[in-house]
Formats: structure tokens, C-alpha cells, sequence
């Protein structure tokens, strides 16, 4: 449905090396860096991190999230554990199972360092 997902840092070394840690547990290399902006590209879509086009400074979408499609429970910890360590903060419920009327998913919530909400999600059955 997308051909991409752009969100915005302050800081784009930072925002890089949190996303290289992140990314890499779901298999992705490390972005390529273009100015002002760094792509994470793969054959399901490109993920950007850029500094503001219009140099006021970056701010997190109120009610916004990306999610990240994770294989396994277990990849989507190693996620959630990547990020807490390289600067993001957990937020929300633990890493676990939910249900709702969409069905079942693993899930496990960040704020990366710029504050933007991330979301590691596995469907289940």
C-alpha cells in the first residue's frame, strides 16, 4: 500500500545509528545516507529519517505510529531490547501478546531518541 514512511530527527548521526541497531535485527543493512536524509530500503518499502526540509525543527506525530513487521515474538524482543539499548525508550505495555478485533499480535512499543513512536508488531495464527 506505501511506498515509503519518512519521519523527522534533530540529530541525523543519532537518529542513524539507533535505526542501523534497530533495523538490523530484522535483517535491513545499515541506511544510506543522502544530505540530510538516510534510507533504509527493502523490496516491501523505503523507511527515512530526515532533518526538516524547512529547518524548523522535527517533532513527533501526536497520535502517530510506525510499525515494524516482525517474524517471530522473539525477533520482535530482540527489537524492542536493540532499541532500549541504543537510546530509544519503552513505552506502554511490556513486549507481549494482545488481542483485540483485528486478532492477535506481539507487540512491543519505543519512542526512538527523537520521541517518534515505533512499533515492532508480529500477527499471530
Amino acid at each position: 500500500m506505501f511506498s515509503h514512511v519518512m519521519i523527522g530527527t534533530n540529530d541525523l548521526e543519532k537518529a542513524k545509528a539507533f535505526y542501523d541497531t534497530l533495523l538490523a535485527t530484522l535483517d535491513i543493512p545499515p541506511a544510506r545516507v543522502d544530505g540530510h536524509r538516510i534510507f533504509y530500503a527493502t523490496r516491501a518499502g523505503v523507511f527515512s529519517v530526515s532533518r526538516p526540509i524547512d529547518g524548523q525543527p522535527a517533532t513527533p506525530a501526536n497520535g502517530g505510529t510506525i510499525g515494524f513487521a516482525c517474524s517471530s515474538p522473539a525477533q520482535a524482543d530482540a527489537w524492542h531490547a536493540a532499541g532500549v539499548a541504543a537510546g530509544g525508550t519503552p513505552i506502554e505495555e511490556p513486549p507481549g501478546v494482545r488481542e483485540g478485533a483485528a486478532g492477535k499480535y506481539y507487540l512491543a512499543y519505543l519512542r526512538d531518541p527523537d520521541g517518534n513512536k515505533i512499533c515492532a508488531l508480529h500477527r499471530m495464527g
